[in-house]
């Protein structure tokens, strides 16, 4: 059975002047998730938002948050914004020491737990741990900034991934956060990945729902586009 297609709009590319009626426009326009990027300038050479942002964010729609942990020592912060409102929390394998315990810890404190994966990281960094997580994200740029091309030679790692999930019987989702747009978002959904991050490709559209609409019918479809 095919995994359902999610959408999760990034508010990393939206307008932070008017973020909470942007956050509203989203889940009107049918998103399934509001991504949150959170970056710390030190795991990630950017500097991004906090837990109070996070909040804001909660008060802003009923749609689920997808907060993304891009900072170092992630498991110091983990309640901080599951307490804010995350209802997926996903934290980098290349910035927890004790992956194991960050998932577990994320789970006692009632949010799903994935873990991230960057483009030069291997499936098995996750391969041992599958079966405690509700999701796993691969990242198709390298963390930091919005609007950079999609990395063609992640594809093989999100395909090994779903075998993974579909040969130990798992009820994973797979995102995919990093140039996914329209035009490629086939491809991915191809690969297996169920789960869409797009941030400029539905933010710098003038219609979010049109682009929601259509980002989740080509996933649906994938082969249509090939």
């Amino acid at each position: 059975m095919t995994a359902p297609i999610k959408i999760a709009p990034s508010i990393l590319s939206a307008d932070f002047g008017r973020l909470t009626e942007e956050i509203a426009a989203i889940g009107r326009g049918g998103a399934d998730l509001v991504h949150v990027d959170v970056m710390d300038g030190h795991f990630v050479p950017n500097l991004t938002i906090g837990p109070m942002i996070v909040k804001v964010a909660k008060a802003a729609s009923d749609t689920p948050l997808d907060v993304h942990l891009m900072i170092s020592n992630a498991e110091r912060y983990l309640r901080d914004y599951i307490e804010a409102g995350a209802d997926i929390l996903t934290v980098h394998a290349e910035g927890v020491t004790h992956l194991h315990g960050a998932i577990q810890q994320i789970r006692a404190l009632g949010a799903k737990a994935c873990v991230a994966l960057n483009p030069g990281t291997g499936f098995e960094a996750v391969d041992c741990l599958l079966e405690d997580l509700d999701m796993v994200l691969v990242m198709t740029v390298n963390p930091g900034f919005g609007g950079q091309s999609f990395i063609e030679s992640c594809l093989p790692k999100i395909e090994r991934l779903r075998e993974a999930a579909v040969a130990r019987g798992l009820d994973l989702d797979i995102e995919v956060d990093g140039g996914v747009k329209v035009d490629n978002v086939h491809r991915v959904a191809s690969a297996g990945a169920n789960v869409i991050v797009s941030g400029s490709g539905v933010f710098k559209s003038d219609d979010y729902a049109k682009t929601i609409s259509e980002l989740r019918q080509r996933g649906k479809r994938p082969a249509m586009y090939i």
